[in-house]
């Protein structure tokens, strides 16, 4: 029986004489714990760290990013948020696969549970994990940026229970912003994900808006700041420019004005 706090307790080295694809399941089974410090503080932390530290082979990240991808039609709403979290670990260290960008995109923009921190569970945060997912394919050569792009788009314009808390619309601003870094975007894909957003404001009726719009609104105006300022892909120190930044943020600013035509 491995003794996992004292792994993590150790700088997260590898339990010696230990047969790694049984840690690495039993670790996988952690991830769908209700226990927030087995689920998180343990089987995530660590997973994460023996990913991002090259200790699991290729093949062992490919079983693990299938393991993943299933685990989006999961009966557990922990287990569904987790996923997204260890497949952006894999899918970063260049690893692919074209099912799990399906299973991803069938899953994120319909996921209905989008508590972020539970008092029981912990942190759930599907649309923070899932954005981070979404930046990772969207960095990703395997991947055409417009459809990232229009699963994004998907997200922001499902109906919603509640405004999103915790820095949620930042981080799916922020994947948005990493997807329109790809040189292959065209002026026209790199934009045309805004027009089923701006639609579905257009359709709205009079009085408070609805949260998706409160939420697409302030996602937006994340994506509008890193149009303009540059974005920075994680562990780099340069900003990277958005490709069309200029039309991009010249139909960020109409799509935006829509939903407060009063204030320019």
């Amino acid at each position: 029986m491995v003794d996992w706090r004292a792994v993590a307790a150790a700088d997260y080295a590898v339990p010696e004489n230990e047969d790694l694809p049984s840690l690495v399941d039993e670790l996988a089974r952690m991830l769908t714990s209700d226990d927030p410090v087995v689920r998180d503080e343990l089987g995530y932390s660590i997973l994460a760290t023996w990913i991002a530290r090259d200790v699991l082979p290729p093949a062992e990240l490919d079983l693990l990013g299938d393991q993943m991808a299933k685990r989006f039609t999961a009966d557990e709403i922990q287990a569904r948020t987790f996923a997204p979290l260890i497949l952006d670990s894999v899918v970063s260290k260049g690893r692919f696969s074209q099912a799990w960008f399906d299973a991803f995109a069938a899953w994120y923009p319909n996921e209905d549970d989008l508590r972020g921190f539970d008092p029981r569970l912990g942190w759930l945060h599907a649309v923070a994990h899932g954005a981070d997912l979404l930046g990772a394919f969207g960095r990703c050569p395997q991947v055409r940026p417009e459809l990232v792009l229009s699963v994004a788009s998907e997200r922001l314009t499902r109906p919603a229970a509640e405004v999103w808390r915790d820095h949620e619309d930042d981080r799916l601003g922020y994947a948005i912003a990493l997807t329109l870094t790809r040189r292959e975007l065209t002026e026209w894909t790199a934009v045309r994900w805004l027009d089923a957003v701006a639609d579905s404001w257009a359709r709205r009726g009079h009085g408070p808006p609805p949260a998706e719009v409160s939420n697409a609104a302030h996602t937006l105006r994340m994506v509008y700041i890193l149009a303009t300022t540059g974005v920075r892909p994680s562990g780099e120190k340069t900003p990277v420019l958005l490709s069309h930044e200029a039309t991009v943020r010249h139909r960020l600013l109409d799509v935006l004005h829509a939903v407060s035509p009063y204030m320019w």
